[in-house]
């Protein structure tokens, strides 16, 4: 009875525990699967500021938006990778400002009410936004009525993104201007004694004319200075935060160029020349061009001068639509028919008065305005005193819109095309991305004959079967050369090029390859040292413009201090500066007699004129603010001890102390107030962000 008790016993216990694994299973196996759990918090964890978690998908919806207000602004549908690396860095610098002062804010009862945010926007303390957005270009003044006139709108007639805007506006107004309270409250908090801004004039009043002799660091050879293990772990110890270092990467890479082969370039040869006569025989040359070409149709006309001379020969040879080629231009195969010959001038002037349109929103006034002032002029109004009330080029208006004289080409195209192609008088309106421009030629220069071309393009490019090839070929030394060691005996067998980098978490590129932020990423993420680094996707094959990339990680280093192996050469340096300033701080010792000094180090005396306890360096020996400090506090004909300055160790004897006669404390007062509060605007946000404690992992994202 006694076993079998204790086998239900040991039962019980069996059980429960089966019973409470399973649970902890399903539970884990719950959140896993709904995407709630921790670990997937903190995969997903884009920062952490003050000790707040900032999802990616929150940034993500922030740089979406603030892309879109971009978009609107700038009257685009799309954003390049440039610009929106700067938007990313836009919306992150809102979001820590936010994050870090948003419990500020809260803690000292800053805030904007809605009678403030309307004064702010239609009252008597417009926003420094608005009034960028609301200023009259001819009077620099706020136009008030437009203001009313958009609000109006918005609330009547306004569009969901123009609402979406207006209310971001808002926002960054209200962001603004807590901003700005907060600031003049620290600014506010400071203040500058009136014993300190005597101490200053007194400072600036007091100069001394020194000589000086100087005994280089560099003039002391290491043997006469030996340093030891000891000494340079204490000063490492001592001095950790000189040894600070970014997280990087060190990486070795081999590049396996995608070129045109032999079958490539033939191709592209015979494309070119099955087309010419399809291109001989079309009757819309533009639309032709257009379909086939990789080079869109090119409206310009040439001088014979500005062709090379075998297609300028051809040109002014022959007659419309002769064809010449199939000829090479760099890496492309071309056809040339001749489309128009025109004479045209080299020079016109001209005149216009210009309407900026800056938004998608500005487009419909722009234009009408544009279109009344055109049939003004035509009914007879007078261009010059038009220009000067209506253009908003303030290059021009002043003349009546003059520009004076202008060769072909300097212009924006569509302008040059423009301005090139009316007649003497006639009144053309131009788009550009300046906005609509009213165009008058005034002059035309002495003409000449111009040809108009058709090209048709074709460039020689690698084809799906050479990239498959080159491809290939790396796969295969990736295959076969996983570790570090295996790669580079692969590299040396092949003879192939070996590359180095050390890289840094949030770098884009790397010099000579294309879009290299993926390898960068993934150096980082997916990589151990000694092994070829591997993408998100699994392969160490990083298609990276027209090359392949095989790469291997050969060194990690975190952030922080850096280990005193990785910076004992740098230490050494330090240490040993500094026993070379107690040697020769030694050797200079007791001396008074600065031109006996100067005789027995075999050196010579300097002299340094008009030092203030202000200066930044002194001349002949560089920025030396020991021995300004030192030269300043003497009096006159002492001569200084020993000092060990940037450069070398010094000895200084005043030779003349000349007072200046400034007497105006209270005006030094203030600029020196106004400049503890200049700093104070800048340097209380980094004091509140070194507090926060950032964690950045945009890196991990983008």
């Amino acid at each position: 009875m006694a076993t079998l008790q204790k086998i239900r016993n040991q039962a019980g216990v069996l059980v429960a525990v089966i019973i409470g694994l399973a649970l902890l299973a399903f539970i884990l196996g719950d959140m896993l699967r709904s995407g709630s759990s921790l670990l997937r918090g903190k995969q997903m964890e884009i920062a952490e500021i003050a000790g707040k978690s900032i999802d990616y998908k929150e940034f993500q919806q922030k740089l979406d938006e603030l892309t879109e207000i971009y978009k609107m602004n700038s009257g685009t549908n799309s954003v390049d990778q440039k610009m929106l690396e700067q938007l990313r860095e836009q919306t992150w610098q809102n979001m820590v400002r936010n994050y870090v002062m948003s419990d500020i804010y809260k803690d000292l009862g800053i805030g904007v009410s809605s009678d403030e945010l309307f004064d702010m926007v239609q009252g008597n303390n417009i926003s420094p936004i608005i009034q960028q957005l609301f200023r009259d270009p001819q009077t620099g003044q706020v136009n008030r009525s437009a203001i009313l006139q958009f609000l109006k709108h918005l609330e009547t007639n306004g569009t969901s993104q123009q609402k979406a805007y207006w209310l971001f506006m808002e926002k960054q107004i209200v962001s603004q201007r807590k901003y700005t309270k907060y600031n003049d409250l620290v600014a506010k908090g400071l203040y500058i004694t009136t014993a300190e801004a005597k101490q200053d004039v007194a400072h600036k009043n007091h100069k001394v004319d020194i000589n000086y002799v100087a005994q280089t660091y560099a003039s002391v050879p290491d043997s006469a200075v030996p340093v030891s293990d000891a000494e340079m772990q204490r000063y490492y110890n001592n001095h950790q935060k000189l040894y600070q270092q970014d997280a990087t990467r060190r990486i070795e890479y081999v590049v396996f160029p995608v070129v045109p082969s032999a079958s490539d370039k033939q191709s592209a040869h015979k494309w070119i020349e099955n087309i010419k006569s399809d291109f001989a025989n079309a009757n819309d040359d533009v639309a032709f061009v257009n379909v086939n070409s990789d080079v869109p149709f090119d409206d310009s006309f040439y001088k014979k001068d500005e062709l090379s001379p075998e297609l300028g020969d051809f040109a002014f040879s022959e007659k419309v639509g002769d064809i010449y080629g199939p000829y090479k231009d760099g890496d492309s195969w071309k056809l040339a028919k001749i489309e128009k010959f025109e004479n045209l001038p080299d020079s016109v002037r001209a005149r216009h008065i210009l309407i900026r349109v800056t938004s998608q929103a500005d487009a419909q006034k722009a234009q009408s305005l544009a279109d009344s002032l055109k049939t003004v002029i035509e009914k007879g109004g007078n261009f010059a005193t038009l220009a000067e009330k209506y253009s908003q080029d303030p290059g021009s208006a002043n003349n009546g819109g003059d520009l004076g004289w202008f060769r072909r080409g300097t212009m924006v195209k569509a302008f040059n095309d423009a301005a090139f192609s009316s007649k003497v008088n006639e009144i053309s309106e131009v788009k550009t991305q300046y906005g609509i421009h009213l165009l008058q030629v005034t002059k035309r220069g002495k003409t000449a004959p111009n040809v108009q071309l058709a090209i048709i393009s074709r460039k020689v490019e690698p084809s799906s079967q050479t990239y498959q090839s080159v491809y290939s070929i790396a796969s295969k030394f990736a295959g076969e050369n996983q570790t570090q060691e295996a790669f580079n005996k692969a590299v040396a067998s092949e003879g192939l090029d070996k590359r180095y980098a050390t890289i840094k978490e949030d770098q884009q590129n790397i010099k000579g390859l294309k879009d290299a932020r993926i390898l960068v990423r993934s150096a980082f993420s997916n990589s151990e040292v000694g092994k070829l680094i591997v993408s998100y996707e699994g392969t160490p094959i990083f298609d990276l413009g027209d090359n392949f990339v095989i790469a291997v990680l050969t060194g990690i280093q975190e952030k922080g201090i850096a280990p005193f192996s990785a910076v004992k050469d740098r230490v050494e340096l330090a240490v040993r500066k500094e026993q070379k300033g107690n040697y020769l701080a030694k050797e200079m010792e007791g001396k008074s007699n600065l031109v006996a000094l100067a005789a027995a180090l075999n050196v010579d005396e300097k002299q340094a004129r008009n030092l203030t306890f202000n200066s930044y360096s002194i001349p002949g020996a560089g920025v030396e603010p020991a021995v300004i400090g030192t030269a300043t506090t003497l009096g006159l004909h002492d001569v200084s001890t020993p000092v060990k300055g940037n450069n070398g160790v010094y000895m200084v004897e005043v030779t003349n102390v000349k007072e200046g006669a400034d007497t105006d404390v209270a005006g030094d007062k203030v600029q020196m107030m106004m400049s503890l509060s200049y700093r104070a605007n800048t340097q209380a946000f980094e004091t509140l962000k070194k507090e926060a404690d950032i964690v950045d992992n945009r890196s991990k994202f983008y």
